[in-house]
């Protein structure tokens, strides 16, 4: 069972996440230090299951006339991305695969190729204007993100997407369950699922 220093930060954290957009991490760290915590033990922080259901409890109570529309849009997005990119296995995550995100959020997916360069060429053919940045991956082992901007109808305003370039060797572990049958990850004919079980 949860503290109730562990309880309060998870609910602050996940008001940060919805209201600003942050990533859990950092709205993990931030919630300690507005709640004069800053030197808090890393066992008291909550871990993100429980700051993903204090998010779902936020968006239920504050947003329920909003964050679905915003989610299809931005599940939208990702759809069409994933059909441009179908020859790199795309796979989307994060909050916007788990259901949680807000138009604040990026469209988070992860591309398993053989080269990376390979994706970086497709989206010059495209004509897109990407940075590129790096994060640890699987193993520990830095991975190339590729970022940009694009256009969403439905929101209007441009919606960011992340594409993080992994190896092909690492999807076959991608779509493991949770201890909730969650997964972290999806592809293309699992978000058309779950677009088609959404209203329009």
């Amino acid at each position: 069972m949860a503290s109730s220093l562990t309880a309060e930060l998870a609910s602050a954290a996940a008001r940060l996440i919805v209201e600003e957009g942050m990533e859990y991490g950092p709205a993990k760290r931030r919630a300690a230090r507005v709640l004069g915590r800053a030197s808090v033990r890393a066992a008291e922080l909550p871990d993100n299951d429980t700051v993903e259901e204090e998010v779902r409890a936020y968006l239920a109570l504050f947003c329920a006339d909003t964050q679905p529309a915003e989610l299809r849009a931005l599940r939208d997005v990702a759809a069409t991305w994933m059909e441009r990119l179908q020859a790199f296995r795309p796979h989307l995550t994060g909050a916007v695969w788990r259901g949680t995100a807000t138009r604040l959020n990026s469209v988070h997916l992860q591309l398993f190729c053989d080269d990376a360069k390979e994706a970086e060429i497709e989206l010059l053919n495209r004509r897109v204007d990407f940075d590129v940045g790096s994060i640890d991956g699987p193993r520990h082992r830095p991975i190339d993100v590729l970022s940009f901007s694009t256009p969403s109808e439905a929101l209007g305003e441009p919606v960011t997407l992340h594409l993080s370039i992994l190896d092909f060797d690492d999807l076959r572990g991608a779509l493991k369950a949770d201890t909730r049958g969650r997964t972290e990850r999806g592809d293309l004919p699992a978000l058309r699922r779950l677009l088609a079980e959404e209203p329009a």
